[in-house]
């Protein structure tokens, strides 16, 4: 029997990329089932690897620490979340700043209630002894960026008011604005400090209210069927509207 040619490197190097590829997924979804069933502080790489049968040597190879685990869901949440809302507000014609506005809340809602693990890991309790790298912060930017992009809009087009983008002559106000230099790095310059102040009002006010419908807060406080939870958020985005001057 003549010998059988060796497959070219590219097969190869194909074959194990697929099968490093399905190895990682099937160590993701084992380590978000833990995330729901034990939290994110009780994560082990050790648990993973034995309910895969898997040696904790060869799992090492995908993830060299349970950090880096932690940094790839992490990511992988903030990246699904800032998509759901890219999606949402991509079909929204540019010039309907409210619309634009609204689908991103109900996105970002709508994606928390779906992945309530997912959502817990990036805007629940900080998990002990764990530091995001700098790899978590572009993914945990992009819903923030969508929200200021809007208010950029708004300022480009005319539609904020003058009050609304002239700091007052107050030291405290000063002090304010110059809190808020990490994020001006990311923006234009012609951002005005008092804009950018209202949007990261509006930004923690979304997340609030998702968190507290999440977590449980909103319990004998708003009603707990769906349509009065939709109705209940409806009028929040509606309020923030106006906090904006978009509404």
């Amino acid at each position: 029997m003549e010998p059988q040619p060796d497959r070219p490197p590219s097969v190869t190097r194909t074959a194990r990329e697929r099968a490093r590829t399905e190895i990682t997924q099937e160590i993701l979804d084992a380590a978000r089932g833990y995330l729901a069933t034990d939290g994110a502080p009780a994560l082990s790489l050790r648990a993973i690897a034995r309910d895969l049968g898997m040696a904790s040597s060869a799992l090492y190879r995908y993830f060299d620490s349970r950090d880096a685990l932690l940094t790839r869901l992490i990511i992988d949440a903030y990246d699904s979340l800032g998509a759901a809302a890219e999606a949402s507000e991509s079909v929204v014609d540019r010039a309907d700043l409210t619309g634009r506005f609204t689908a991103i809340c109900q996105a970002v809602r709508a994606w928390a209630l779906a992945h309530p693990n997912e959502y817990a890991l990036i805007y629940g309790s900080p998990v002990p002894g764990y530091v995001a790298p700098t790899d978590t912060v572009a993914p945990a930017s992009r819903v923030t960026t969508l929200l200021m992009r809007i208010l950029i809009d708004a300022t480009t087009a005319g539609r904020i008011p003058a009050s609304d983008t002239q700091a007052p002559e107050d030291p405290e106000v000063g002090t304010a604005a110059a809190a808020l230099a990490p994020i001006r790095s990311y923006l234009p310059p012609s951002v005005p400090a008092p804009l950018i102040q209202r949007g990261l009002m509006t930004w923690t006010g979304l997340f609030g209210v998702v968190s507290f419908e999440l977590y449980g807060q909103l319990h004998q406080v708003i009603g707990e069927p769906p349509a009065d939870r939709d109705a209940f958020f409806a009028e929040c985005v509606h309020g923030w509207l106006q906090f904006m001057n978009l509404g």
